[in-house]
């Protein structure tokens, strides 16, 4: 066997250049490697592997530390666990986790004392697979069957199978190309689900009925390619939802659940720009909706005319309407202001309002309901930077709450060791953007400390600030983990959201420059010691300002980063492509061209020195082709003018979330912390 010399192992590989000119809108790009497109080619294969084995080299001295890193990482977690039982009827279903075992068993029990039956055993079902997930989980309403989703490759297709509660077998029927809504109608055995098209987008919905042979029954076709549609349940049971969004604009079409053959009913016909969705009580609808408002307001309407709306709350500038949900007597409507998620409860039955009190002044927190509608009860999740993650169940008569579960973290930790805080960076246009901070008590403010900021700013989703027991092993070494709430996301509301997509997509970039500013300014830290992270759109993110200013970091990781924004949005059979003009804007406009191709991160790499980089790839991800990432670190290579880390760590077997199993999650990230140390020049002691 040949052995490789240590200058041979350490070689970058250089991606062979074969110059694709394209043009439009007068302009001309020439992209050296568009060839890397070709996923069955093994030149490709060959490609991402050499860059594979690159990556194993550079990070071979940080092994030991990696295996320290994994050990405290799993030190932490009580492996042997089981997650907050929800009740349903007379069944309480959780999940449990054992020593060892990569994958969750879902499980349930008749009452809290009853004897466990466990319904799917995860690690049985991923055997022989490299990737797998469960991607729906619905029990029939009398809790007999089992409908469950699996996805086998990480390209998030999923076979549907049923499997008989009562004998443990499985029923015959099987269905493929599905997505992740999955319903059942009230006559246990009919089942609605959502199947995807060739660009992966969730398009139709069919009605199939246990065991027969003839081909399920199209019930719905959205032909609008910026569309997609999800099936849903009404917590009251009465109803299924068709759930049809663009970025922008939504319709709910309803069904008595008790009547499957019955036809879909448009609740309200779309409009363009105007989104909302509705939940059921009673004899009304209660809607959110942003028909006199950005920010939703909440209405009622008879079920029998629709039409005949009723404002209870208005659409407010400075608070976003982001949920509202249902039960027997109450009415619970999730709100966001000034950054921070209230949960308001209504009592229906007298008017009564109050809005639950929370501990701590920075926190995020999610109502998770549960699937009982007569019931006082409502469960949320809470957690903070510094408050493990925690399940409530609380009272809504007695505005009492009692604390069902927290995420054990074992080790020694103490949340009186750490500090979080909120300051605020002015961009470039004089906004305030929010900053969250956390770092172990005593930090010295000399500029001398490392530290990771993190960015998102896109689709509306906020970057909350959530506790991590995996970061404490950066926390512990001196480092500031930092989050900036960018707009392009929707942390601070609706309209953030707005200020940072389209047109105004350059705002997220310069906020988060101003982030990173003011962590230097305020001697937090400095560039060379600054990290940044951000995956998918958050990636994007890392390409541009990695191109605009490179100087302000020591080291990124970008994660599955959507960096070829140009060739993307200009290829309508890529997943997701046309349903996202309304985030990016359609390149078929000369305006919106221009504009993305003003900050599109594979389009403006330049000639310059750039920080230490780790960029990921999925091989089978279908939100960002794993071409994106390949392309710009093969550009990347061939013009940067420094000496610094530039590596790429293509998954050959996963998608867009990188591996499925906890303990390979948490290999993935011992590895990418290694990295941090290694970049920053950090003594990892």
């Amino acid at each position: 066997m040949m052995t490789l010399s240590l200058t041979a192992q350490i070689l970058p590989p250089t991606a062979a250049v074969r110059p694709k000119v394209i043009e439009n809108h007068g302009d001309s790009r020439t992209d050296n490697y568009f060839w890397l497109r070709d996923k069955v080619n093994p030149e490709v294969i060959a490609h991402l592997e050499a860059e594979n084995r690159y990556t194993e080299s550079r990070m071979k001295a940080t092994e030991e530390l990696q295996a320290t890193l994994y050990r405290e990482i799993v030190g932490r977690i009580q492996e042997d666990d089981t997650s907050a039982p929800t009740r349903n009827g007379e069944f309480e279903y959780y999940t449990r986790t054992a020593k060892g075992h990569q994958y969750p068993q879902w499980c349930r029990r008749r009452g809290a004392n009853g004897a466990e039956q466990v319904l799917l055993d995860g690690n049985e079902l991923a055997k022989g697979h490299q990737y797998f997930q469960v991607g729906v989980f619905s029990v029939s309403p009398d809790q007999k069957l089992l409908a469950y989703g699996t996805d086998t490759e990480g390209d998030e297709i999923l076979t549907v199978r049923v499997k008989d509660l009562t004998t443990g077998q499985l029923l015959p029927d099987r269905i493929t190309n599905a997505n992740y809504s999955v319903v059942w109608a009230e006559d246990n055995k009919t089942l609605f689900y959502n199947v995807l098209d060739a660009a992966k987008r969730p398009y139709k919905v069919f009605r199939h009925t246990l065991g027969e042979a003839k081909p399920d029954t199209e019930v719905f076709h959205e032909a609008d390619e910026r569309f997609t549609v999800e099936v849903a349940k009404t917590r009251s049971k009465a109803f299924v939802f068709l759930q049809i969004n663009s970025a922008i604009t939504s319709e709910v079409r309803y069904l008595p659940a008790a009547k499957p053959t019955a036809a879909f009913q448009v609740l309200y016909p779309r409009v363009q720009d105007v989104e909302y969705e509705a939940t059921h009580h009673g004899g009304h609808w209660y809607i959110r909706i942003n028909d006199t408002g950005r920010t939703f307001r909440l209405i009622q309407a008879p079920l029998a005319d629709p039409s005949q709306k009723k404002e209870l709350i208005p659409a407010r500038g400075g608070v976003t309407l982001e949920d509202v949900s249902a039960f027997a007597d109450h009415l619970v409507i999730t709100e966001r202001e000034q950054g921070l998620l209230q949960l308001r409860v209504r009592r229906l039955s007298n008017g009564a309002e109050h809005f639950v009190t929370l501990p701590e002044p920075v926190y995020t927190l999610a109502a998770q309901g549960g699937p009982e509608f007569d019931t006082m009860l409502l469960r949320f999740n809470y957690t903070s930077l510094v408050t493990p993650p925690s399940t409530f169940d609380y009272d809504m008569n007695a505005r009492t709450r009692t604390l069902v579960k927290q995420q054990p973290v074992l080790g020694g930790f103490d949340s009186k060791n750490y500090t979080s805080e909120r300051i605020f960076a002015t961009a470039a246009d004089g906004t305030k953007i929010p900053v969250s901070l956390v770092y172990r008590k005593g930090l010295k403010k000399d500029g001398k400390a490392p530290a990771l900021l993190y960015g998102y700013g896109s689709y509306g989703i906020p970057s909350e600030p959530n506790f991590s027991s995996e970061r404490l092993s950066l926390l512990d070494r001196g480092f500031v983990y930092a989050i900036a709430h960018i707009r392009g996301g929707s942390d601070m509301g609706k309209l953030w959201h707005d200020a940072g997509k389209m047109l105004n997509k350059r705002n997220t970039f310069s906020d988060f420059i101003a982030a990173a500013d003011l962590l230097s300014k305020e001697k937090y830290t400095q560039p060379k010691r600054l990290a940044i992270m951000g995956g998918s759109a958050g990636g994007l993110l890392m390409g541009a300002v990695v191109n605009m200013r490179p100087d302000l970091f020591g080291a990124v990781i970008a994660k599955v980063p959507f960096v070829d924004v140009l060739s993307t949005m200009m290829d309508a059979t890529l997943p997701l492509t046309v349903g996202e003009y309304e985030e990016w804007g359609n390149p078929a406009d000369e305006k919106a061209y221009s504009y993305m191709r003003s900050y599109s991160p594979y389009d403006n790499v330049e000639s310059q020195a750039f920080p230490n980089m780790l960029v990921t790839a999925g091989l089978n991800d279908p939100r960002v082709s794993y071409w994106e990432p390949a392309k710009w670190v093969a550009k990347l290579r061939a013009v940067k003018k420094d000496k610094n880390l530039l590596l790429l760590k293509t998954n050959m077997g996963a998608g867009h979330f990188g591996a499925s199993g906890r303990y390979e999650r948490y290999k993935e990230t011992a590895f990418d912390y290694a990295f941090l140390f290694q970049a920053l020049g950090v003594e990892a002691r």
